[in-house]
C-alpha cells in the first residue's frame, strides 16, 4: 500500500487523535500502529515487528543513530543546565537584572523575537536556547508561555530557511544545486538562486512581519487569548494540570544566592561550544577547506549541540558547587538531585520527539510524500497557479509528515524538473513556494520535531502551543498564497511582494484600530 491513498491514513489518525484528545503519545501511538499494520497489509505479527523496528531505528540504523542519540542527549542537557541555573538562584538574579532594563511587557517580547531572529545557525538551537534566556523575562512580565513558544517557533524555522549561513541555508543550497546543474538556461550560482529566492518566500515575510507586530502590539485572538487574559490576570503562565517540559517541580529550591552569570555564562558558553563545534565538524567534513559555504554545508549539527550542551551543563554544575563555600543553602547531596530532575523534566519532550520519529519513519516507508506529490504532477493544473500549488501541498505534506527538510527534500526536485518544463521564468519563485509550504505546515503540525522543541524551550504545554499558533500561521498562509498567485499570473517579485507588503499593511492598521478600541474599553 505504498505510494497510495491509503498511505495519508496514518498521520490522518494521528493528527485527527491529537486535536480531539489534547493526548500527543496517545495519538502519536495510534498513527504508529495505523501505519505499521496498513505498510504490512494488516499482518499482526508483521506490524509488530514493524513497530519496534520504528523505534530501533532511532537508536541504531545500520549502526549507531548518533543523530537521534545525540538530538535527545542534549535535550537531556538542557534539562540540567535549567536546573542548575535554577538551583544557584541564577534564572532569578537574571530576570531581576533584566527587569531593571525592560521597564515593559512589550520590550520582553521585542527581546524574545529579536533573539530568535538573531540566532539563526540551527532552528532546535534557536528554539532552545532563546527559550532559556528569554523565559525568565517574559515569566516576571507575565507572558504565557504558549505566546512564548509562538515567538519561538515563528522566528525559528523562518530565519533559518531564508539564512545561508545556517544548516537550513547549507542544506537547501546543496539540494538548489542540483536542481540547476541540470537545466542549461540558468546562469546563476546555487547561492545566488537561494538569495533571490529569499524575498519570494512570502510565508516568512509574513510570518516575521506578523510576529514582531504581535510583540509590539497585544495582538491576541482564539486560543492565545485566553493565555494571555490568564497570565495577565491570575499570573498562571500555563496550565499547571498539563504536561510541561522543561519545568522543575514546585518544591525544586532555589538555593543559592544567584548572580547573573550563573544563567547568562552557562547559555554563552552552549552558544559559544555549538557554533564552534559546528564551524570545526563542518571544516574537517569538508577537507578542511575555509569556505564557509561548505563548512555549513557539512557541519554535524547534532554533535555540536551535545558539545555546547555538555560545556553548558559543566559549567552550570561548577557554578553551583562554587556556591558551597559561602553558601550554607547549597548542599553537595543536590548536585545529584539536580541532575535528576532536570533529566526528568525532559522525559515528555523526549518521549513525544521518539514517538514523532518512529511515525515519521513509518510514513516514509508508506511513501506518503511521494504519493501527494505524484498527485499533483499528474493533475494537468494551469500554469500560473503552479506556485500557489506547491505552496499548499509542501504545507500538507510538512503538516502530515511532521518534517520540513522531509517535504522540501522531496518537492524541491520535483518543483524543479516540472517548471524547467512548464515554465522556466517560474523556476526560482516556485522552488521559494516549496521552502515557504514546507515551513508552513512545520509550524502547524503537532507532529514537527521543531514545533515539539519549541514547547520544550519554552516550558509549554505541546497541545497549548501548536493550537494557540495555528491561527497565526493560517493567517500568514493565507497573505504568501495571495502572494504566489500573483507571481504566478504576473511573474512579478516586486509586484507580488508588494502585495504582500500591502495586506500586512491593511491588516496591522485593523489590528491596531481593534485593540485601541480595546483598550479603551479596558480603561474606561
Amino acid at each position: 500500500m505504498e505510494n497510495t491513498i491509503f498511505s495519508i491514513l496514518p498521520p490522518i489518525v494521528a493528527i485527527v487523535m491529537v486535536l480531539l484528545t489534547k493526548r500527543v503519545l496517545l495519538s502519536l501511538g495510534a498513527g504508529i500502529v495505523a501505519a505499521a499494520f496498513i505498510l504490512t497489509s494488516f499482518a499482526p505479527v508483521e506490524a509488530a515487528a514493524e513497530i519496534f523496528n520504528s523505534f530501533a531505528i532511532t537508536f541504531w540504523d545500520d549502526g549507531f543513530n548518533a543523530y537521534n542519540v545525540f538530538i535527545l542527549l542534549f535535550l537531556f542537557l538542557l534539562g540540567i543546565i535549567t536546573a542548575f541555573v535554577s538551583l544557584s538562584g541564577g534564572s532569578m538574579a537574571f530576570a531581576d537584572w533584566a527587569s531593571e532594563r525592560i521597564k515593559t511587557r512589550r520590550g520582553a517580547k521585542v527581546l524574545t523575537v529579536v533573539l530568535g531572529m538573531v540566532i539563526f545557525i540551527d532552528d532546535y538551537f534557536n528554539a532552545l536556547a532563546v527559550g532559556q534566556v528569554a523565559r525568565p523575562i517574559t515569566d516576571r512580565y507575565k507572558i504565557s508561555r504558549a505566546k512564548l513558544a509562538y515567538f519561538i517557533d515563528s522566528t525559528a524555522a523562518p530565519v533559518c530557511v531564508v539564512s545561508p549561513v545556517s544548516s537550513w541555508g547549507a542544506a537547501i543550497i546543496g539540494i538548489i544545486a542540483s536542481i540547476l546543474s541540470a537545466q542549461t538556461f540558468v546562469q546563476m550560482s546555487a547561492l545566488e538562486a537561494f538569495i533571490w529566492m529569499a524575498p519570494m518566500n512570502f510565508y516568512v515575510v509574513a510570518a516575521l512581519a506578523i510576529v514582531f507586530f504581535v510583540a509590539v502590539r497585544d495582538v491576541d485572538f482564539g486560543a492565545m487569548k485566553k493565555h494571555e487574559t490568564r497570565a495577565i490576570t491570575t499570573g498562571e503562565l500555563f496550565d499547571a494540570k498539563k504536561t510541561i517540559p522543561g519545568e522543575m517541580k514546585e518544591d525544586f529550591p532555589v538555593h543559592g544566592h544567584g548572580r547573573v552569570t550563573d544563567l547568562l555564562l552557562p547559555i554563552i558558553l552552549l552558544v559559544a561550544g555549538t557554533i564552534g563545534a559546528m564551524v570545526w565538524t563542518g571544516y574537517q567534513n569538508a577537507g578542511q577547506t575555509l569556505d564557509i559555504w561548505a563548512i555549513f554545508e557539512n557541519t554535524d549539527v547534532p554533535a555540536s549541540l551535545m558539545a555546547g550542551g555538555l560545556l553548558g551543563a559543566i559549567s552550570s554544575i561548577l557554578l553551583y558547587v562554587r556556591q558551597f563555600k559561602h553558601n550554607k543553602t547549597a548542599k553537595a547531596s543536590w548536585v545529584g538531585k539536580g541532575i535528576f530532575e532536570g533529566v526528568r523534566s525532559m522525559l515528555g519532550a523526549v518521549l513525544i520527539l521518539i514517538f514523532a520519529w518512529s511515525l515519521s519513519y513509518l510514513i516514509g516507508a508508506l511513501e506518503t510524500g511521494l504519493y501527494l506529490a505524484d498527485f499533483v504532477t499528474e493533475s494537468n493544473m494551469p500554469i500560473e497557479i503552479l506556485p500557489v500549488l506547491l505552496f499548499a501541498l509542501a504545507g500538507v505534506m510538512a503538516f502530515s509528515t511532521g518534517t520540513s527538510w522531509g517535504s522540501f527534500g522531496i518537492l524541491l526536485p520535483i518543483a524543479g524538473n516540472i517548471m524547467a518544463q512548464a515554465a522556466p521564468e517560474l523556476l526560482l519563485p516556485a522552488l521559494a513556494a516549496v521552502l515557504a509550504g514546507a515551513v508552513f505546515g512545520d509550524h502547524c503540525s503537532p507532529i514537527s520535531d521543531t514545533t515539539i522543541l519549541s514547547s520544550t524551550g519554552a516550558g509549554s504545554n505541546h497541545m497549548d502551543h501548536v493550537m494557540t499558533q495555528l491561527p497565526y500561521a493560517l493567517v500568514s498562509a493565507a497573505i504568501a498564497a495571495v502572494g504566489y498567485i500573483v507571481i504566478g499570473f504576473t511573474g512579478s517579485l516586486l509586484w507580488s511582494l508588494l502585495t504582500v507588503i500591502v495586506i500586512l499593511s491593511v491588516l496591522f492598521i485593523v489590528w491596531s484600530k481593534r485593540t485601541t478600541i480595546l483598550e479603551k474599553q479596558a480603561n474606561s
